[in-house]
């Protein structure tokens, strides 16, 4: 299997733990912007840390600051300001299921910015993905305002755009630098909206939070990113919420409905396919 596509199912897999550790921190009465705003902190502590001590380089980026705060403001700031709102005005379930448009956006974007073709097993795929988060989702309730679906949509985009932006500044710059950029204007975007106190019982959590799916399933999602198409990514990267469910079965005694097992299946298989058709694809024009 090529690394790339190992490097994304990774990083999703660690998406998939949010879900945990925000059930935790939720019930210490952290606000969701709170919640993300030291998330994003300690995310950039582990960071700066690992960049100077581990890869001795120097964590800031003084280049193309436009294009950081650009990614910041999107990638970060959009992304979590319009989720959290369709939350509020819809439901959960709505929400994530609207998250998962983002592959749809990523295979029309690639194709636009970097002329990534539009195959056969995309468009299958794509089609796995909608089916398979709509069954994970389980009961979505679809009675919503014209306004949470325009910002549920657009929450798809930006996470779209979030992998477009990657894809861009990793290409002359080391992962980890880029990612620290990126959440350091996020942090400062998110600054205004947040509460500066936590209680202690919440840290472990939200290091936790840090940690796995921030700073190596961003990491890990950056490197992808130098070597598989932002669209077949954004495909893989659906297995999240199918990691999230199995982890809400195992550590909380969640149902799982046959439904569900259904939808992960697919989602699976939909990873599959489009690395499965790359390489052959790929064999045939050596």
């Amino acid at each position: 299997m090529k690394r790339g596509y190992i490097l994304v199912f990774l990083a999703a897999s660690t998406w998939g733990t949010i879900g945990i550790f925000a059930t935790y921190i939720y019930r210490y009465k952290v606000d969701p912007f709170t919640m993300v705003f030291w998330r994003v902190l300690f995310a950039l502590v582990i960071l700066g840390t690992y960049v100077s001590l581990f890869l001795r380089e120097n964590p800031f980026i003084r280049e193309k600051l436009w294009f950081y705060a650009v990614y910041g403001l999107v990638g970060v700031f959009a992304f979590y300001t319009l989720y959290f709102y369709t939350v509020k005005i819809s439901s959960v379930g709505f929400a994530v299921l609207l998250i998962y448009t983002a592959p749809a956006f990523s295979v029309i974007l690639g194709r636009l910015i970097f002329r990534e073709p539009i195959t056969a097993e995309k468009i299958t795929a794509l089609v796995m993905v909608l089916v398979g988060v709509i069954l994970v989702a389980g009961n979505v309730d679809f009675k919503v305002s014209n306004v949470a679906l325009l910002t549920g949509i657009a929450t798809g985009f930006t996470y779209a755009l979030y992998g477009v932006l990657a894809k861009f500044g990793v290409r002359n710059e080391r992962p980890e630098r880029v990612l620290f950029m990126t959440l350091l204007f996020g942090l400062l975007f998110l600054a205004p909206f947040s509460k500066f106190s936590v209680p202690t019982g919440a840290i472990p959590y939200l290091l936790g939070l840090a940690f796995f799916p921030t700073f190596l399933g961003y990491t890990l999602y950056n490197h992808a990113l130098k070597e598989v198409e932002v669209s077949r990514a954004s495909i893989v990267a659906t297995v999240e919420p199918v990691v999230a469910i199995v982890l809400a079965y195992l550590l909380f005694g969640e149902k799982l409905t046959p439904l569900q097992l259904l939808g992960g299946t697919l989602i699976i298989g939909a990873s599959v396919l489009v690395h499965l058709r790359e390489g052959r694809n790929g064999r045939a024009q050596m």
